[in-house]
């Protein structure tokens, strides 16, 4: 449901739609992070109060992302471009790319999504798109991707850098290169 300042709540995340702000969003696969450790922490977390409550749970949901729980299918390198590939159709059209990752069972992205482009849509048709090809090619069905995503508003400059620097640095801290220009599947790939 949305409200009239643009918010949305589905789960137990808040989503805006803003066109010409940058915003940062996370995606993943369905069983990257089972439903009963987000519960179970919920449970932990107790009475902090709501902001420092999501602001915490992003941060042991990226943890354990970063483990590569699950079945991990976007390190078949083939998979990972099936999300490259769709990330980059609407580049320029729908939104602009401004820093990608694509990690083993998540995804990282920084756009600028232009006038009359809902947020929502966007991810949604990548989602879709992603996971009728991906379940195709290795010959599986059912849900690829959790239903929901974390998305947060670029406040200022300071922020874009540090959410930049994360994006990009994604896969050094999870162990899966060195540098981040040696991950084939980043914008910071061969810079």
């Amino acid at each position: 449901m949305q409200n009239a300042d643009g918010w949305r709540r589905r789960g137990y995340l808040p989503h805006i739609d803003a066109t010409h702000r940058l915003q940062a969003i996370t995606y993943r696969l369905a069983d990257s992070v089972p439903k009963k450790v987000i519960e179970r922490w919920l449970g932990e977390l107790g009475t902090v109060t709501e902001s420092d409550r999501q602001e915490q749970l992003h941060r042991l949901i990226a943890e354990y992302e970063d483990r590569g729980h699950g079945d991990c299918w976007l390190r078949d390198p083939e998979n990972a471009a099936i999300v490259e590939e769709n990330l980059k159709h609407f580049d320029g059209e729908r939104y602009r790319l401004d820093a990608w990752c694509v990690m083993p069972n998540h995804v990282h992205v920084l756009i600028f999504c232009h006038e009359a482009e809902r947020l929502d849509q966007i991810v949604r048709s990548w989602k879709n798109y992603t996971a009728r090809l991906i379940n195709r090619r290795v010959g599986r069905e059912g849900r690829l991707w959790n239903h929901d995503y974390h998305d947060r508003l670029i406040r200022d400059e300071d922020h874009l850098l540090r959410a930049r620097r994360y994006i990009r640095m994604n896969p050094v801290r999870a162990g899966l290169c060195k540098r981040p220009e040696d991950w084939r599947f980043g914008s910071a790939f061969g810079g």
